[in-house]
């Protein structure tokens, strides 16, 4: 060929790779329209250029949109509950799209321990709630957020304080003196509470509840795992939220009390009957001047103490983004809660920041870091470890005097209290009650992850977590402590105590998996293998110090400040040996195209809570699925039927949830003025030490069935399980050794249950959407063997802040279930025609042959509560006359919701419900007996017109038995009077409720608006909490469970005492640029 054709030959090869280059960087005007399978058109839809992802838009109210891309580029196409599409360009500058319905249940990623799966790939039981779940309800704690919102995860508010503990029962659970809380793990790293997280930081929340899901985690998964997943940076243009919330609230309900006159007239009945009619005249004035107190103004005492208007003020700001090499999401929180109660006040500052780089290709690295501070003043702390916080705070406002009585009381300035009372002004209580807690946590996490090859990753990850909670107690002149618990050279001046403790841990995991596609030849079979070590060591430590005999005026503040100016009595130091866990585990998961699923797993725990030889324990488990959807018999239901699945498993997990140390003999230093005068001394701890410990373990056993239909609007789930605890570990009574308990492994417990859930999308239009979600659980719980013994001494559980010994009044027995509530039966009261006759020299009423005595309540007289003498003896009075009276279980829980949309605004409603569960009203009993005290008001049960009286109009004692029967013929209720507190079926209430949550209202500007001021989305709401509850249980609130709030697993469902829960109104807003 000529040189010059060869020359011309390279020309034109130049000039077309130079058009052809032009051609592909050529920028295009794209215009297309958006809309759903009935020709609706889709506001909102996401378009962005596929590997930019900042270049994008979103389609206006007719679906339209408009974007400049590349000639040659990839747009996708994406809305919420669509499928996504891709569609390259090609160079064309028009495109109409339809987006389908999708099923995203069914490729909902959840996270499953040391990974994640795809939801219709699970084969165990699984419950989760996303970031828009959370989102929806404004509330301070994710906790909250969850109620009603799973079947099998029973959440119960304890009380109504800001920072009230939440129960929280996966399905039951299988220890009876040892906590059955689930073990939390946030972010991979194990934590005591998620109370302090804020919702608006979480990206989902997943429960594993049966052991083929809580085995990889071994001995801290027995009792159902919450992992929560915060969120992360997101690949794309910087995205900043803000979501902010102003509430009021206000006490729900409050009890009524004795009107003055009623009071005035029972407080001379009462110095009747116990013959102090001398100090009736001295402190109320003659019985004929009486009148004068049907005016007199009266101190309300709950609305002066729970009464005033709380508010709350919260705060989030977010911001999110990254590129395909580095990711960061950061999140600021802040909670500023005033009470309904007086001085009670509660703050959070939360940070969170996590960060994720790509140096490589087949590297990424990861850290975290999470920081919380809380502050909690006066009365609205939670400590699981004192029944002081507003037990006498309630009481008083129950009970103290309606109006000033001089000598008793003195209006709101009162120090003094009458001996025979035992009232102190509640007001002056709750100075003298001040508490001031602090709780920070700071947690800090990394981790590496190699992809060795394709698919065989290497991860590493260490975290740091440490906990402190401080806590400052200041004990006022009127305070049981200090009038009787400090040295006499002390009593009657304030007192304080400071209590300093640490909690710290540190992880190590390392986990090794390898995803096995490239092994088959085609594309049915799907291996992954997952195998890993972990290593946690925590240590606690806890310094109290205590200062008697300031001056007695100082106030909690003063003795704070200047701790210095009381008198040094005692510094305790704990130290508690360090609890050590570590573990290996593997997982094994496959399926032969998505039809037939089987997954394995094996962890085994080695803990410093057990001696040599005891340490490891081993948790198998395993779990198969079929997906009969997939099958070919199915062909005809694919124009419906999405997906129908059913699963079985089998498997172990463990408990070491004890004290560490107990396997060899603590001894503590020790202060007491008892023996000789000697300032302290070394003694063996309370607990005798016990090396034959072992592991509990929990057996169980799964069935579900999942289902998903109509293209995804209507899922659900149900459910069967039966789970054993074997080898509990118990807290024993050595009564005549020393010690005070020893821990063992005696006796079974066993949960059987049924769950149901199920979610309807009833409509969803361009404009308008309905759905409806729901779920309930059953769930039964029996005690199967407890040793050696046939019955639990509760006496751990005794209350000495409680009107009875509680922990007596519930029963533990084999055959019988955690919760049994044990005492008399009433029958009524003891009416004039059960006696023979009255002896006035004696004041002596002679009871008929034929009717028992019921000398557990005192002597009998006309009025008298009455029991049923069950064992025929005559009298009603020991434990043969006392019998199983109630039932702190329910029957069933649940919650269902409302959600709907139109036109931009939206409305969510969402209930929770309790039926078949009994209360123990510890309140009812106090608040309607006598026992020894004078001068108390009482409840309205005890009013004139409804208890029975012994004093005429003239204000005479009647003994003639005519008169008094007729006196008290239209009343039903006993005399008050009585010698003591007796529990019986009258104070075990009916629990159940129908509760209205929250129910929410908002508005979403039109996005064509918000997008001109350079916002994405802007949305205004209100919601009211607590709006109503259907019960007809007497007491503040039939959701209610103050034992459970000291710690105690044998003792639920007690009312004493509980701070009252509000009802709460909110304005807020959800901003995103």
């Amino acid at each position: 060929m000529p040189k010059g054709m060869k020359n011309m030959r390279t020309l034109l090869l130049m000039i077309f790779a130079a058009l052809s280059l032009s051609v592909s960087a050529q920028t295009i005007t794209l215009n297309g329209n958006v809309k759903d399978t009935t020709g609706e058109p889709i506001i909102g839809a996401s378009i962005v250029e596929k590997g930019n992802t900042t270049n994008g838009t979103i389609t206006d109210l007719d679906g339209n949109f408009s974007l400049k891309v590349p000639a040659n580029a990839t747009v996708v196409i994406s809305y919420i509950g669509m499928k996504t599409q891709e569609i390259a360009i090609k160079g064309k500058s028009k495109i109409d799209v339809t987006l389908s319905d999708d099923a995203k249940a069914l490729d909902e990623v959840v996270v499953i321990g040391y990974g994640t799966a795809k939801r219709k790939d699970i084969t165990g039981s699984v419950a989760s709630v996303n970031s828009e779940t959370l989102a929806a309800i404004p509330v301070a704690s994710a906790t909250e957020a969850l109620q009603g919102k799973m079947a099998g995860v029973q959440i119960t508010t304890t009380e109504g304080s800001p920072d009230a503990q939440m129960s929280i029962r996966v399905r039951g659970g299988g220890s009876i003196t040892q906590s059955n809380e689930p073990l939390f793990i946030v972010d991979g790293f194990p934590v005591e509470s998620i109370s302090d997280i804020p919702p608006t930081d979480i990206e989902s929340i997943d429960v594993l509840k049966d052991a083929s899901s809580t085995a990889i985690y071994g001995a801290r998964g027995a009792n159902g795992v919450i992992i929560v997943t915060t969120k992360s940076g997101k690949e794309g243009k910087v995205s900043v939220s803000y979501n902010a919330y102003y509430a009021w609230k206000k006490v729900a309900k409050t009890l009524d009390v004795l009107s003055a006159s009623d009071y005035t007239k029972w407080q001379y009945e009462l110095a009747q009957l116990t013959n102090k009619n001398d100090d009736y005249i001295k402190y109320f004035g003659n019985y004929q001047d009486l009148d004068m107190y049907d005016n007199v103004a009266t101190n309300d005492w709950q609305d002066l103490t729970f009464g005033r208007t709380g508010h709350s003020f919260n705060h989030n700001l977010s911001i999110n983004g990254g590129s395909d090499k580095f990711k960061y999401s950061f999140s600021y929180s802040h909670i500023d809660d005033k009470a309904i109660m007086q001085m009670s006040d509660y703050a959070r500052d939360n940070l969170n920041l996590k960060l994720n780089h790509k140096p490589l290709k087949n590297v990424s690295l990861d850290f975290s870091a999470r920081f919380s501070k809380t502050k909690i003043n006066g009365g609205g702390s939670n400590d699981a470890n004192s029944s002081l916080n507003t037990d006498k705070r309630l009481k008083y406002s129950l009970l103290y005097t309606p109006y000033p009585v001089p000598g008793i009381s003195d209006a709101l300035n009162a120090d003094e209290e009458d001996a025979n009372s035992l009232l102190i002004n509640p007001l002056i209580s709750l100075r003298d009650n001040d508490t001031r807690k602090e709780r920070i946590n700071y947690n800090l996490a990394g981790s590496i992850t190699w992809e060795i090859i394709k698919d065989l990753k290497l991860k590493a990850e260490v975290g740091y977590d440490d906990y402190r909670n401080n806590a400052d107690r200041y004990y006022g002149v009127t305070t049981y402590y200090v009038r009787n618990n400090v040295d006499d050279e002390d009593k009657s001046k304030p007192a304080i105590s400071f209590t300093r403790g640490t909690r710290t841990a540190f992880r190590s995991t390392n986990t090794l998996s390898y995803d096995f596609k490239k092994f088959f030849k085609n594309n049915k079979n799907h291996l992954n293998l997952l195998a890993g070590q972990e290593y946690i060591v925590t240590r606690e430590r806890e310094l109290r110090n205590v200062v008697h005999g300031f001056p007695t005026e100082y106030t909690a503040d003063d003795c704070i400040n200047y701790s210095t100016k009381g008198n040094p009595y005692e510094v305790t130091n704990y130290g508690y040996p360090d609890d050590v866990l570590f573990s290996f585990f593997g997982r094994a998961n496959y399926d032969f195209d998505s039809k037939y699923l089987f997954s394995a797993t094996f962890r085994a725990d080695g803990s410093s809570k057990f001696a040599k030889g005891n340490q490891w324990g081993f948790f198998p488990s395993a779990a198969v699925a079929w997906r009969i959807s997939s099958e070919s018999f199915m062909e005809n239901t694919k124009n419906w039927l999405d997906d129908l699945k059913l699963r079985f498993s089998y498997g172990t997990a463990g408990n070491n949830n004890i004290p560490s140390g107990q396997i060899s003999q603590l001894y503590e230093l020790n202060k007491t003025p008892w023996i000789n005068g000697v300032n302290s001394y070394i003694a063996p701890s309370k607990y005798m030490a016990n090396s034959d410990l072992t592991w509990e373990t929990t057996i169980t056993r799964n069935v579900g069935l999942d289902f998903t239909t109509l293209g995804g609007r209507l899922s659900g789930t149900i459910e069967g399980y039966w789970n054993n605890t074997k080898d509990l570990l118990i807290m024993f009574p050595t009564s005549g050794t020393g010690y005070n308990y020893q821990y063992r492994n005696m006796g079974e417990t066993e949960n059987k249950g049924l769950e149901a859930s199920v979610n309807w999308v009833a409509v969803d239009k361009k404009n308008f959407g309905l759905s409806i979600g729901a779920n309930i659980s059953f769930n039964k719980n029996k005690i199967k063997s407890l040793g050696s013994l046939q019955k639990l001494t509760n006496e751990q559980a005794q209350s000495y802040w409680a009107s009875t010994e509680i922990g007596q009044d519930f029963l533990p027995e084999v055959g019988g279930s955690v919760g049994k509530m044990y005492g008399y039966v009433s029958a009524g009261r003891y009416e004039v025609s059960d006696f023979e006759s009255y002896d006035a020299t004696t004041d002596t009423w002679t009871l008929k042959k034929d009717v028992n005595k019921s000398s557990a309540v005192g002597t009998a007289r006309p009025g008298m509560m009455k029991l049923k003498d069950l064992d025929n003896s005559g009298d009603a009075n020991g434990e043969k006359d006392k019998t199983i009276i109630g039932d702190a279980n329910p029957l069933h829980t649940g919650g269902f919701n409302i959600n709907a949309r139109l036109y931009g605004f939206d409305l969510a409603a969402n209930f929770t419900w309790s039926y078949g569960n009994d209360i123990y009203n510890a309140n009812k009993i106090e608040t309607t007996s006598t026992s020894k005290y004078l001068y108390r008001n009482m409840t309205s049960e005890m009013s004139a017109a409804k208890r029975w009286t012994n004093i005429d109009g003239n204000g005479n004692l009647v003994t003639d038995m005519n008169q008094l029967a007729q006196m008290n013929e239209n009343t039903t209720m006993w005399s008050p009077y009585m010698s003591k507190f007796v529990f019986s079926d009258w104070a075990v209430e009916d629990g159940s409720y129908l509760r209205l949550s929250t129910l929410t209202l908002g508005y979403t500007l039109p996005a064509h608006l918000t997008k001109k001021v350079g916002i994405n989305n802007l949305r205004f709401y209100v919601t009211g909490y607590n709006l109503f509850c259907i019960t007809g249980y007497s007491g503040y609130d039939p959701e209610v469970s103050t034992c459970r709030r000291n710690g105690s697993q044998l003792t639920p469902g007690v009312d004493y005492s509980a701070y009252p829960k509000s009802r709460q109104f909110v304005i807020g807003l959800n901003l995103n640029f």
